[in-house]
């Protein structure tokens, strides 16, 4: 087993608290489902009736409805995620114990909290609604800081920036929502899915490998993936350099170069992960997907900024949709089995739902390259599939996070 799926039952202290505070996937990953289909559906409502002039009354949030949806996508659902995953995977990394109970409450309360704050932020202050993010945030880098310095878990301090950068990202934000600056909203979203990226990078790079390998050495095959060698290194390196450069200098030609770069070495790094001996396996070939719709997005951002023929608005959603949407959407599916002592086998229907992720990407960026008619029509039905993914892994995992684990005589 891998470090995320290990069993923390012989060093933990007996948990007799509600099982739904047991562990922070439980409630990060169910609440990283429903933002994921509300927020995409209440986008899709709104801007349809904007566009159909209905004289619907204004809405209830405060920025615009572009910056809204970004915003609720990158820190409500993907935030809910990056919680999850490291409130469940540092105690495997360190030996210290989860955050769990009252403490996982107070902190999944922020963040539901900074979720309501922004879906009515019209009929609040702008410092109302950033205190409960910027706080959640704030308190989950601690959380996380703090496991990982006390357990000297150095091999993993490459988060604690990715954090930090996170929290400023949010903060840019909301600056320009109190009008405090007035172009910090668009650079602290690109900053916070440049921050995504790195993690992603980091993470897929550990798990997609390791997974790759469990599996194959139970099925007796001898060729595995490849150790780990400078090629992560570089890989990694090169998406630090591109969120750096989309810092100083967005949207250059430069900054394009880095981007192709940075796709190339992600590309080489995937070679020797074996990726056509896991297709018959969905909870490993979503894996590979993801990382290669990571390659894929940075190449076609490179693509975008060093031609200037297209919108570099396709680009971040084949970087969204598809690489942090399948990558986010394997790992919870993969982590709420193992850690519920479940089998890593996942259904038809969570397979189908990996499926529509990626088929929401391709529509959302080829329908506008392709030039076709109805694009607005394109654009919501790219958002129906995003939502119908989500609803899937929704409803099918909400006994898997709400039910206390299975036992082996289970």
């Amino acid at each position: 087993m891998t470090q995320i799926e290990a069993d923390e039952n012989s060093r933990e202290r007996r948990y007799t608290g509600p099982v739904f505070f047991e562990y922070g996937f439980r409630p990060f990953f169910l609440g990283a489902g429903l933002q994921a289909v509300l927020a995409m559906l209440a986008w899709m409502v709104w801007i349809t009736l904007q566009q159909l002039d209905s004289g619907w009354p204004d809405l209830s949030i405060a920025v615009p409805v572009h910056q809204w949806h970004a915003h609720e996508l990158i820190f409500g659902y993907g935030l809910a995620v990056v919680a999850g995953f490291f409130l469940t995977a540092v105690p495997s990394w360190t030996g210290r114990q989860p955050v769990r109970g009252a403490l996982l409450a107070v902190l999944f309360g922020l963040w539901l909290l900074a979720r309501i704050a922004s879906w009515t932020s019209a009929w609040l202050p702008p410092v109302a609604v950033a205190l409960p993010e910027l706080a959640f945030i704030g308190l989950l880098s601690y959380l996380v800081a703090r496991a990982l310095l006390s357990g000297w878990s150095k091999r993993n301090f490459v988060f604690l920036p990715v954090l930090t950068l996170l929290f400023v990202s949010a903060a840019l934000h909301h600056l320009e929502a109190m009008a405090i600056t007035g172009w910090t909203s668009a650079i602290g979203h690109l900053l916070a899915i440049d921050a995504l990226l790195v993690l992603l990078t980091v993470i897929g790079g550990r798990v997609v490998p390791a997974f790759t390998t469990n599996v194959l050495r139970r099925e007796g095959t001898e060729l595995l993936p490849r150790a780990a060698d400078r090629r992560d290194t570089v890989a990694i390196l090169m998406v630090v350099a591109l969120l750096v450069a989309d810092l100083v200098a967005p949207g250059t030609v430069a900054t394009g170069w880095i981007a192709i770069a940075a796709g190339a070495a992600g590309a080489v790094r995937m070679v020797g992960w074996r990726t056509r001996h896991v297709l018959t396996s969905p909870i490993l070939w979503v894996l590979h997907l993801g990382y290669a719709w990571l390659v894929l997005g940075l190449l076609f951002k490179g693509f975008v900024l060093v031609t200037g023929t297209v919108s570099e608005i396709l680009a971040l959603h084949a970087l969204t949709i598809g690489a942090l949407g399948c990558m986010t959407l394997g790992v919870m599916t993969r982590a709420g089995l193992g850690h519920t002592g479940r089998p890593l086998h996942v259904s038809t229907m969570i397979a189908a739902s990996y499926l529509l992720v990626s088929l929401a990407a391709v529509i959302r960026i080829a329908w506008p390259l392709a030039d076709l008619p109805f694009g607005d029509a394109a654009l919501l039905a790219s958002g129906l599939l995003w939502s119908a993914a989500f609803l899937i892994f929704t409803a099918v995992y909400w006994p898997v996070l709400t039910r206390p684990r299975v036992s082996a005589a289970d």
